[in-house]
């Protein structure tokens, strides 16, 4: 892949993307090498355009892959402005405490009875080494420092 550095506003786009998108499609790899691909709730919080926290079931599939390999990516799509931004790196299942209370928010009982301690809640941290970016017709590949 040939990578050219971030362009002046991307990382500044990107975030706001993130931010304002209320769907994230997130990636995992199988035992057998193929890729699955899951639509998910925006993150919950983000730290630059490094570092991205989700929500999810700790008895999924997707949990599951990313305990046996940690290779993901993610990506956020802006139909009306014909935009896309994936980004790739690892991902992490966190299930301590800290974690969980981090990002848990009033209401997420619906999802999880017996609150932020249910067995079955857990937080993905996805860490990004690299990324593309699509808009105006034009894709740009970067690095994430």
């Amino acid at each position: 892949m040939n990578v050219t550095p971030a362009l002046a506003g991307v990382k500044e786009l990107i975030a706001q993307m993130a931010d304002k998108l209320p769907i994230a499609y997130i990636a995992s790899v199988d035992q057998e090498g193929f890729p699955w691909t899951k639509a998910m709730l925006k993150p919950r919080k983000r730290e630059g355009i490094k570092t991205f926290y989700f929500t999810t079931n700790t008895f999924s599939i997707r949990v599951a892959h990313y305990k046996v390999n940690p290779k993901a990516s993610i990506y956020f799509c802006d139909a009306k402005g014909f935009k896309g931004m994936m980004l790739r790196g690892t991902m992490e299942v966190l299930t301590d405490a800290a974690s969980k209370e981090m990002i848990w928010n009033n209401g997420d009982e619906q999802y999880y009875p017996g609150g932020v301690t249910n067995p079955n809640y857990c937080v993905l941290k996805f860490t990004a080494t690299d990324g593309r970016f699509y808009s105006d017709f034009y894709p740009r590949s970067f690095v994430i420092e």
